[in-house]
């Protein structure tokens, strides 16, 4: 059984992670409509996969005998300056998951919760995936500046990526 203050943890996780997915689709929707439609492609999946993450949250803390919490969750921003500054938000904002994700951990230690520690590292691994595919992006889209034919094929890029971090080319290569 999970205990009342590592239920609280993984319930607020919740909401981030419903706030991840949230803030995904919104910086989708703002792509396609600036016609970056493969950086909007990208950025569907992986709303998708936001949500995926939630889910995997609610199913645990109920089979550990708690309960789960579906919240309602704040509004992401709709608009964005740039490409640059909207992965910059996401960048920061996957900052504060991996510093919420890494109080669970200290949370779980605390109240001697190993099976939920062992749960959690799954989340541990890919937050450190989440931050090298946005700071890798945001390496890309500098980069290219604001030269519209690099922009072009950098969304292209986005749009074949299927997972995993995006790396930047060496340029001694």
């Amino acid at each position: 059984m999970v205990s009342k203050k590592v239920e609280a943890a993984l319930n607020k996780q919740i909401v981030l992670e419903g706030e991840s997915s949230q803030f995904y689709l919104s910086m989708a929707s703002w792509a396609e409509n600036q016609g970056y439609v493969g950086t909007a492609e990208f950025l569907y999946r992986h709303a998708d996969e936001e949500r995926q993450h939630m889910l995997k949250l609610v199913r645990y803390i109920n089979e550990r005998g708690g309960i789960a919490k579906i919240p309602s969750i704040a509004e992401p921003p709709v608009e964005f300056e740039s490409l640059t500054t909207a992965f910059e938000n996401l960048l920061k904002h996957e900052l504060k998951v991996t510093a919420e994700i890494n109080n669970i951990v200290h949370t779980c230690l605390e109240e001697k919760d190993y099976t939920t520690h062992n749960f959690i590292q799954w989340y541990v691994s890919e937050q450190i995936e989440e931050e090298a595919t946005a700071r890798g992006i945001l390496d890309r889209i500098k980069l290219t500046g604001s030269e519209k034919g690099g922009l072009y094929l950098f969304d292209r890029d986005l749009e074949n990526l299927t997972g995993g971090s995006i790396s930047v080319p060496d340029a001694g290569k």
